[in-house]
C-alpha cells in the first residue's frame, strides 16, 4: 500500500532534508505526489510541517 501525499510528507520532513515547506513540496512532486499543494494548504497542517523541516533541517556541510 503506497503512502498518501499528506502521510510522505510526514514522513520526510523530519528527515532534516529540507529547509523549509517550499524544498518538501518540491521534493514531493517530484516523487509523483498528487495536489500537493492543495492538501498541504491548510493552515495546521502547513504551519507543523514547516515547523519539522526546520526544526529537523542540517544545512550540508561544506567543503574545505
Amino acid at each position: 500500500m503506497t503512502m498518501s501525499t499528506v502521510e510522505r510528507a510526514y514522513a520526510l520532513a523530519p528527515t532534516g532534508q529540507f529547509a523549509n515547506l517550499t524544498q518538501l513540496k518540491v521534493r514531493l512532486k517530484e516523487d509523483g505526489c498528487r495536489a500537493v499543494d492543495t492538501l498541504l494548504a491548510a493552515r495546521s497542517v502547513s504551519g507543523h510541517l514547516q515547523a519539522i523541516c526546520a526544526a529537523a533541517y542540517k544545512a550540508p556541510e561544506m567543503a574545505s
